[in-house]
């Protein structure tokens, strides 16, 4: 591969990005009565909305309706060619149609609109005509137009599609501030990934508590401390005073610490040596927090605390590998 076209293929990919770019930042220009239109319908829908379309719009479309039902409107894809066959069926009258079409004149579409319209269902229409027939049969159209392809043919659908989608993106957000929709509302529709296990989990849902929790009196030996962090398998104990609350901590790095000092390990009291005054958490904090906050401290470990300083539970790094949080 020579210089030549190694530079070649980066001026076309920058070409595609600059126009792109360009067609994004123009959609603003649509953000009128009729994209606000068009929320109020999508927001006050009694069903479910309903997203069409064919060919790249049709893949478009899916990831939209997709976005719409993870961010609290209810929505799925119907293929305009099945609906005529049969799946017509699946829109009722309680529903909101949002057809997609580039051109405006895809007959898969035209084919099925007027059924869409006897039935009573309000239809939404995002093209890039706003004289086309879909718009002109639609009860609010959303105009995506851009002012060039990024294919060098102006043929393959590429900033149309990008306009689209982001039009879609726009329309889902709206919603989304408009229904209040919320951070635990947005984990409930994403329980398996990653995202889903950072707004969910919360610390005591992976926290060490009871028996489980490393814990010893003020009185107790360093050696008697050291029995109860090989239980435990922590790396740590707490150390709790006279009333039961958290006095302190001592870890594997405190260990690592006094062993220079030639400290007695059977008769020093874990009071000396232990950490004072330790970084806590309260056992209804999301896990995702507990981890920035031991990221944030250079810390392994934590111990929970309810809001009178009594222990909890206690945790460290592997327990928020372990559950899926890091």
């Amino acid at each position: 591969m020579t210089d030549s076209s190694n530079r070649s293929f980066r001026e076309l990919g920058e070409r595609v990005i600059d126009i792109e770019t360009a067609a994004v930042s123009g959609l603003k220009q649509y953000l009128n009565g009729d994209f606000e239109h068009a929320c109020e319908l999508l927001l006050n829908c009694r069903g479910r909305v309903i997203v069409i379309g064919m060919g790249k719009s049709g893949h478009i479309g899916g990831k939209i309706a997709a976005t719409l039902a993870s961010t609290g409107t209810p929505a799925f894809f119907v293929h305009p060619g099945e609906a005529s066959h049969g799946d017509l069926g699946m829109i009722t009258e309680h529903d909101v149609v949002l057809a997609i079409s580039n051109s405006g004149e895809t007959g898969e579409l035209l084919a099925i609109a007027p059924l869409i319209k006897r039935r009573g269902v309000k239809l939404v229409s995002m093209t890039g005509n706003p004289k086309s027939t879909l718009a002109d049969i639609a009860d609010v159209h959303v105009c995506i137009a851009v002012e060039q392809e990024a294919c060098p043919l102006g043929l393959a659908p590429t900033s149309s599609t990008t306009a689209t989608l982001v039009m879609g993106d726009a329309l889902a957000v709206a919603l989304l501030n408009a229904r209040g929709f919320t951070a635990d509302d947005f984990a409930m529709s994403h329980p398996g990934g990653s995202l889903g296990r950072r707004l969910l989990l919360h610390i005591h849902d992976v926290m060490h508590d009871g028996e489980r929790m490393p814990m010893v009196a003020e009185q107790a030996t360093i050696s008697e401390a050291l029995l109860e962090m090989s239980r435990k398998g922590l790396g740590m104990t707490g150390v709790a005073n006279i009333e039961g609350k958290l006095a302190g901590i001592f870890t594997d790095g405190d260990l690592r610490r006094i062993l220079d000092q030639r400290i007695d390990l059977h008769s020093t009291p874990i009071a000396q040596v232990m950490t004072r005054q330790p970084v806590t958490i309260k056992p209804d904090v999301l896990a995702a927090q507990g981890l920035k906050l031991m990221e944030d401290r250079k810390i392994n470990g934590l111990f929970v605390v309810d809001e009178n300083g009594i222990p909890q539970g206690a945790l460290n790094m592997h327990d928020l590998l372990k559950a899926g949080v890091m």
